[in-house]
């Protein structure tokens, strides 16, 4: 019997409760428990493996490039920051609002930490998100472009609950690619939630673009529904560094 169960368990592949048919069995065996009671628990145990693949499927996809987390991020080490706003953005309520939040300050002052942390917290609380550097977003952008995919491109940014838009800076950019940025995130304003980070204040955004009139309805539209946090602090590579050396030095 117990070979029937796992062959009809394995084709309607019921992976959780399979994996704890056997431990259910026994302790039923042994407690005398109800059908009802062992029933409900192998249910929770495959509500617990469909919810685990779900993140990480979701973390899989979002192809966040490190490990960092809020929980890891050193606060203490960046005064530029208010961990207490860092903390009340990680409860995701601007995610509910369709907010937007743009990190902005110098080099290795961790706009990218807290940026993917956020961004994590997101996906462990189920929602769906991506993580782009910003060249890479806006080559993919062009590359669409040419075999003319960007519609099926553009329709699957839009999907995701959260876009992070990493390290928006001094960058190359054709004409097309300004365009299709634009487009992104005017398709995305009021609807998902979208951060980026940049070294470059609003005013030098202009200069990134050089499209006056594009750059004004950009954002228009991206402070409208916008946290805007300025990190003015020291870098925290150069702190790590100098700690480093203290360290091996006899």
């Amino acid at each position: 019997m117990n070979e029937k169960l796992d062959s009809l368990l394995a084709q309607l592949r019921l992976k959780g409760f399979a994996g704890a048919l056997d431990e259910e069995l026994q302790r039923a065996e042994k407690e005398a428990a109800p059908v009802s009671e062992v029933l409900h628990r192998l249910l929770l145990e495959e509500q617990a493996y469909r919810q685990n693949q779900s993140l990480l499927y979701r973390l899989k996809q979002a192809k966040i490039p490190w490990d960092w987390t809020l929980k890891t991020f050193p606060f203490a080490k960046q005064p530029g920051i208010s961990k207490a706003q860092i903390q009340q953005l990680s409860g995701l309520a601007f995610l509910e609002r369709k907010e937007n939040i743009v990190f902005i300050g110098n080099p290795g002052t961790g706009k990218s930490g807290l940026a993917t942390g956020l961004l994590r917290q997101a996906l462990l609380s189920g929602y769906r998100g991506r993580f782009y550097l910003a060249q890479d977003l806006l080559d993919e952008l062009y590359a669409s472009l040419a075999d003319r995919s960007s519609p099926k491109l553009l329709h699957r940014l839009c999907s995701y609950d959260l876009l992070l838009i990493d390290e928006l800076g001094y960058l190359t950019l054709k004409p097309e690619q300004a365009n299709a940025f634009f487009k992104l995130m005017g398709e995305r304003y009021g609807k998902k939630s979208s951060i980026i980070t940049t070294n470059l204040d609003y005013p030098e955004w202009y200069d990134l673009f050089q499209r006056k009139t594009l750059v004004d309805a950009l954002l228009d539209r991206l402070k409208h529904h916008c946290i805007t946090i300025r990190i003015n602090g020291p870098s925290l590579r150069t702190s790590s560094n100098a700690t480093a050396k203290a360290n091996t030095q006899p």
